[in-house]
């Protein structure tokens, strides 16, 4: 009498074991009908033998310390060239006895990066990191660090013009008045100083021997690469996937016919015009540092690709966006900053996150005008008779390295899709 159950009422019973874990899940997924079985054991089958046969040769048999590659011959893999040639696989022709400098610059990059993926660092502080960052990284490889009187001037022409704008009509007055002093100070310098009035006045800053971009390679040639050239491309393709979209024929034709220029022709083009010809068209005696000219190409290029993303982003928002702000009475560029961009950029955070695993592999096309970065360094390891013969060693070496930073680049991509879209799900 006491397993009756009251008139209406059900006993509620767990599932089958077969159907929920993990051999519920292989029941569903993987032999859920005689040909997936079939298929299932096949491939596993043929996977275990690659696989054996891959450990054989990588790990069971392979020689990880040898004084040349001689001893490795007639065994597995030689992990021993990697272990004599990592650190010039990693900095490259730095000298030999600073490559600490490198070391502590990639660490700081690094270190910058995982900052910006940070979303409660997206503020002030941010800029704060990127500043003080940049100045360590480029201190460390340079040694010597020198900053003309331009330069500071640029950068308060170009911090006061975005500020001015930025803040036009949500600022006070006083600090919208800062901003457009600081602007002006900045475009009237640089006239004193294109006149020569102005006297060339620098503040140099020496802190290890110094040198050249020549000498640099490796991975912070790959790093600094792709993040400085991402860096600057971004907002500079956002400039141009604004202007595409401009009312005024001017504007619009000039962005898009540069952007279709840019995107018509490979990045190796660029980077031979930016090396070899761009010289030609300098005054006498007037030279640009040969890495800086590869960066300025990368940026370029970048910035076309990266404009495009946006301007479909920007075409995916509905009109009626468009027009709830024109509603509030917002100036363009608090229009354009504090609500178009913002939806715009979640929408096309993939082929964004696309387009930099892409360009931070593109970096090794700098080879062709004599730039060594990560896999151009490891490629020339090979060069070295003495350990001449095992190209695959070194290009799974720098597979494995490009695997992990694209990978994490990955991975953040879907986490930040999904963090910026809680507010938009169903």
């Amino acid at each position: 009498m006491s397993d009756a159950m009251p008139t209406g009422e059900r006993r509620q019973l767990a599932p089958p074991v077969d159907h929920t874990g993990v051999m519920g899940w292989m029941r569903r997924n993987l032999f859920s009908s005689w040909g997936n079985g079939i298929t299932t054991i096949v491939l596993i089958a043929a996977v275990a033998w690659l696989l054996s046969g891959f450990l054989h040769w990588a790990v069971f048999t392979a020689t990880f310390t040898a004084p040349n590659g001689q001893a490795c011959r007639g065994h597995g893999a030689c992990w021993a060239l990697i272990h004599e040639k990592y650190r010039y696989i990693f900095f490259g022709s730095f000298p030999y006895q600073q490559h600490w400098r490198p070391l502590l610059a990639v660490l700081t990059m690094l270190a910058m990066l995982v900052s910006s993926a940070d979303r409660r660092m997206w503020n002030g502080r941010l800029v704060v990191i990127w500043l003080v960052g940049t100045f360590i990284t480029f201190l460390l490889m340079f040694g010597v660090l020198s900053f003309s009187i331009s330069f500071f001037l640029t950068i308060a022409l170009i911090c006061g013009g975005i500020g001015m704008f930025a803040r036009a009509g949500v600022g006070t007055a006083v600090e919208v008045n800062g901003w457009r002093a600081m602007a002006a100070i900045g475009a009237v310098g640089l006239v004193l100083r294109i006149l020569d009035i102005l006297p060339a006045w620098s503040l140099n800053i020496r802190a290890f021997d110094y040198v050249e971009t020549g000498l640099w390679g490796g991975l912070p040639v790959t790093m600094i690469l792709a993040t400085y050239g991402l860096a600057f491309a971004f907002p500079y393709g956002i400039l141009l996937a604004l202007g595409r979209r401009s009312n005024l024929p001017l504007i619009k034709g000039l962005c898009v016919g540069f952007i279709e220029l840019i995107r018509g022709v490979p990045l190796i083009s660029l980077l031979i015009m930016a090396s070899v010809m761009l010289p030609l068209f300098l005054p006498s005696g007037t030279t640009i540092d040969k890495f800086l000219r590869a960066l300025v190409a990368v940026i370029l290029f970048a910035g076309a690709y990266i404009a495009e993303i946006i301007r479909g982003g920007l075409q995916s928002l509905p009109k009626g966006q468009f027009e709830a702000a024109d509603a509030m009475a917002l100036s363009y560029p608090q229009k354009t900053i504090l609500i178009i961009l913002p939806q715009a950029l979640r929408v096309v955070i993939p082929p964004l996150i696309n387009t930099f695993i892409g360009f931070f592999k593109d970096t090794s096309l700098v080879l062709i005008i004599g730039i060594f970065d990560f896999l151009n360094t490891a490629n020339q390891a090979l060069v070295d008779p003495n350990w001449a013969g095992f190209p695959a060693e070194v290009y799974l070496f720098a597979a494995f390295v490009y695997f992990c930073f694209c990978f994490s680049m990955s991975r953040y991509s879907k986490y930040l899709e999904v963090e910026l879209n809680k507010g938009t799900r169903r």
